[in-house]
């Protein structure tokens, strides 16, 4: 029996400290492998067919030539692929998507859709197949465009009410001295993540071992199992390091079918999308179009408010971009309705996409607060300061803490806001006209049920594991100092493993509750280990290990309205001339809990800004309306940000504990891109006199919108 003790116990915290990256070596010396990159022996390849049409169904496929082709082992199709079980629900409450479920009939919803895979012994061999293989089609008529007031909308819950109304709206519009009545629109964005999907598939043991990039290994292992009738033991992911995910790495077509193709060739299979296939095949944002109506009093007190959003979906799979959500969250009126509609169209799937709702929602609700206060002449800080409400305004239900009025003084006061005139057009460097605008943020803080194993080692360092996905936001890092603190150590006698489903089920790494729900299941499991090593400090060769479960802890939590907050600062140059835009400075502060790591957390926040500026000045996913196809789906024809778009961007905190999280944690994954985009618009009307109220602010858009006279506004 080994008697050795737990290591010494740390003496200042560990969370809260600027730390690098457990992982970092391994990842700047190539050391850390990605799922495209770990070696198997005995190695096939399959490439994923994708339709050319838009809408119709498969006449044939002709893969007689295909298979004679040098390296062919096999073409999967909808002829010969394993029948699926699809009438399921997920671990996020929805069934799958069919273009998940690959090769399960003939019918093509829209372009891009999977129709085979082709598998030979090498990449090079399955591509050229691949694009040798003949599909014959019979084409229908296709609808691709969303478009204001489409008579087949309807209202659509998704992951929150459909519809909040309370008040009589019409009344308090009526009897408003100012009142807005305008409509926004955002177009289809896209991930573009750095590392594109793969996955590997093998049997081992008769187990279905699969090596995927992930943003929850319990998730895809759940999906997988019910999709393939097996249970759920019998299915092992594994996902250690992800090169981004942003919400599209959930189950894809490429998982799918490299588990078809090991069944069928008993040998291991890796799928691996091409940058091209993403775009219709790991999902988007939704293009929206949003109807804001508010009303006020001369001081801008709100009496009334209507957020209005519709988004398009497919034929075969329902996705609510829940863009009305986020006026639910900052500001009351007397009367107060949000709603969220949907239509189907012949396009892909969308799906979740950093802050879903909250990214295009916070563009129209704040781009209107910006215009109701130019109408009622009070400036934009203090209009909202004066509509902060005192409980959730839909719900009723307290906040658990709102410190949004913090974020907005503070920002306001290291921004400079005070020094600002809120004429438009009015200020000028040179051939560049200057403006400033500003935007106040919101995103849920919630957290889900997890379990945590947590071993006290013999030689005094501990090992905790937890399917928890790291998709380059530092989660490895943020849990080692949380499990330091928990068990009174120092990180460096903590080793996190993650990544893996057979460490039990775990929260996705998602809406910005990955780090706390994992956190909740490490603290519970280091408590009770500490309190066993306490009673017998005794601790064998193999260890003593802790499970915990987190779910009894999350279910006995009073109910309140748990959110991060922010306020998002801009300074932009226009040149009327060219159209160009540039974003000079900015400056985001946040309320977003108890910091864990404040190196990673500003990184995070900075690259959420980052994407603020990118939707609002580049990014576009455009479809010919004529093929139903996107123009340019690859990296070089959409338009991101570069570091050139972001020469001084800096962001903060404000102190913001979270009381009834064991850490004090919120989460900081997606607050960072909320208002971004609308501050930058606002500061695009502050300094031109021009509303835009379509993104992106294009410079063509810039050209062919003439300045209003005098200082006037004029609207895009």
């Amino acid at each position: 029996m080994t008697t050795t003790t737990p290591g010494p116990r740390a003496l200042h915290a560990a969370v809260g400290t600027a730390r690098t990256r457990v992982e970092g070596r391994e990842k700047v010396t190539g050391a850390a492998r990605y799922a495209g990159e770990i070696p198997f022996a005995d190695l096939a390849h399959g490439w994923l067919v994708l339709s050319t049409v838009t809408r119709g169904r498969i006449v044939s496929i002709d893969t007689a030539p295909v298979l004679a082709m040098p390296g062919v082992l096999t073409v999967l199709h909808h002829g010969n692929a394993p029948r699926l079980h699809t009438d399921y629900v997920g671990m996020l409450g929805t069934p799958p998507d069919p273009a998940a479920a690959v090769f399960q009939g003939d019918r093509v919803p829209f372009a891009g859709w999977p129709v085979a895979l082709v598998v030979a012994g090498t990449p090079e061999q399955a591509r050229e197949a691949a694009e040798a293989l003949v599909v014959t089609y019979k084409q229908e008529p296709h609808t691709t465009v969303l478009t204001t007031g489409d008579p087949v909308a309807y209202a659509a819950a998704g992951h929150m009410p459909a519809e909040t109304g309370k008040g009589d709206l019409e009344a308090e519009l009526a009897a408003s001295a100012v009142v807005l009545d305008e409509e926004y629109t955002t177009p289809e964005e896209q991930h573009s993540m750095m590392e594109p999907h793969a996955a590997t598939a093998t049997w081992d043991g008769g187990r279905l071992e699969v090596v995927d990039s992930n943003q929850g290994a319990g998730w895809v292992r759940s999906e997988l199992a019910a999709l393939f009738s097996l249970d759920a033991s019998s299915v092992r992911v594994r996902s250690e390091h992800i090169g981004g995910g942003f919400g599209s790495k959930g189950l894809r077509a490429h998982q799918v079918s490299a588990v078809m193709a090991a069944t069928a060739l008993q040998r291991p299979v890796r799928v691996v999308m091409t940058r091209r296939q993403t775009f219709s095949l790991a999902g988007y944002r939704s293009p929206t179009v949003q109807r804001v109506r508010l009303g006020a009093d001369p001081d801008g007190r709100l009496r009334a408010l209507e957020h209005r959003s519709l988004n398009q979906t497919s034929t075969v799979y329902e996705f609510v971009e829940p863009s009305a959500g986020v006026a639910r969250v900052l500001y009351d009126a007397g009367a107060h309705h949000t709603a969220n509609r949907v239509v189907r169209l012949d396009v892909p799937s969308p799906t979740w996409m950093r802050a879903p709702g909250e990214a295009p929602g916070s563009f129209a609700i704040e781009a209107a607060l910006d215009e109701l206060a130019e109408r009622a002449g009070v400036d934009p800080v203090e209009l909202r300061l004066r509509n902060e409400p005192g409980a959730g305004p839909v719900s009723g239900l307290p906040f658990s803490t709102n410190n949004l009025a913090a974020c907005l003084r503070e920002g306001a006061r290291r921004f400079g806001w005070a020094d600002r005139d809120p004429r438009p057009g009015l200020r000028r460097d040179g051939r560049w006209l200057l403006g400033t605008g500003m935007a106040s943020a919101s995103f849920g803080a919630g957290a889900m049920p997890s379990t945590a194993l947590v071993t006290a080692e013999a030689d005094g360092s501990y090992t905790v594991r937890i399917a928890a996905a790291d998709i380059g936001t530092g989660a490895r890092t943020a849990l080692t100092l949380i499990a330091a603190d928990a068990l009174e150590t120092t990180p460096e006698r903590v080793r996190v493993r993650i990544g893996d489903s057979d460490f039990g089920p775990a929260m996705i790494a998602g809406g910005s509750m990955g780090t706390r729900s994992w956190a909740w299941a490490i603290t519970e499991a280091a408590s009770e280990l500490l309190e066993r090593l306490a009673a017998a400090p005794d601790i064998p060769p193999e260890g003593i290990t802790v499970r915990s479960d987190s779910t009894a802890a999350l279910s006995a939590l009073a109910q309140k309205e748990r959110h991060s907050f922010g306020a998002q600062f801009a300074e932009v140059a226009v040149d009327t001339a060219t159209g160009e835009v540039r974003v000079r400075r900015m400056l985001g502060i946040f309320a977003a809990g108890r910091i864990v790591n404040p190196l990673t957390a500003r990184n995070q926040l900075v690259g959420g800004m980052t994407w603020g500026i990118s939707m609002a000045l580049h990014e576009e996913a455009v479809r010919d309306r004529n093929t139903g196809r996107h123009y340019s789906p690859d990296l070089a024809g959409y338009h991101v940000a570069t570091h050139a778009d972001v020469p001084d961007i800096e962001a903060d905190w404000v102190d913001d504990h979270e009381p009834d999280d064991p850490v004090g944690i919120k989460g900081v994954g997606e607050i960072g891109i909320v208002g971004a985009a609308a501050a930058v618009a606002n500061a695009v009307w502050h300094a031109t006199g021009v509303r835009h109220r379509n993104l992106p602010i294009r410079p063509d858009r810039i050209l062919t919108t003439p300045a209003a006279p005098d200082g006037g506004a004029a609207d895009a």
